[in-house]
């Protein structure tokens, strides 16, 4: 188990370390019901993430059952270390393409919590770059043969440590109220004007650890 809890947390590291998800939710905080709102893409990334990662693991699993060759895994971790590389080089390469927040982003404002559910879910499993970072976390727990227990407990731990940094501002805010969102406004300002550069050098990373153990379990 130990093994597999030293699989995962890089990758749910990389999503929380990403200020994709981040910038959102804090801009939900400054929305007529911001708890609500908030506390529903919380929800909606929580879902999207746990789901990426349970088809993951469900594929493992059947990959398992047809083929015991053990050198799928780490030519797996090569293959979406590889592919995590390219998009890290790409975003880098575009970080100062425009200074403008998406479109999606700028709409935020407006936001009913169905609306937010629906965003968080839409932001976390078909967001290319979670979703292979899902797959990679996926793929090691289904692989590592462990009991129904020990897969769920797993999972779980990746989901929540890969959602922790989306539900801070949510817990601050229900803790302290509006007195928590003036630094909250400076940090989402920071990271909307850092993101790309930030979700670049975080994939890179994450790529480039993917690479090694893959190499290393050659």
């Amino acid at each position: 188990m130990g093994e597999v809890i030293a699989e995962v947390l890089p990758p749910a590291i990389g999503i929380a370390a990403s200020p994709f998800p981040i910038i959102p939710v804090i801009l939900l905080l400054f929305t007529a019901r911001p708890l609500a709102a908030s506390g529903a893409f919380l929800g909606g990334w929580v879902l999207g993430i746990g789901v990426a990662t349970a088809v993951f693991i469900g594929l493992a699993n059947l990959v398992e059952a047809f083929d015991e060759s053990p050198t799928w895994a780490p030519w797996t971790r090569i293959v979406i270390g590889v592919v995590l590389l390219v998009l890290g080089v790409r975003q880098w390469l575009g970080r100062h393409d425009s200074d403008e927040p998406p479109a999606w982003m700028r709409s935020i404002e407006g936001s009913t919590p169905a609306e937010a559910s629906r965003l968080g879910l839409l932001l976390s499993a078909a967001n290319p770059k979670i979703v292979l970072l899902a797959a990679a976390a996926g793929l090691a727990i289904g692989a590592a043969d462990l009991p129904t227990s020990g897969t769920v407990a797993a999972g779980a731990l990746f989901t929540g440590v890969a959602s922790c940094t989306v539900a801070v501002p949510v817990l601050l805010f229900a803790l302290v109220g509006e007195r928590v969102l003036r630094p909250l406004a400076s940090m989402r300002d920071w990271l909307q004007a850092n993101n790309a550069t930030v979700m670049a050098l975080v994939i890179l990373v994450i790529g480039a650890l993917l690479i090694a153990k893959g190499i290393s379990g050659l």
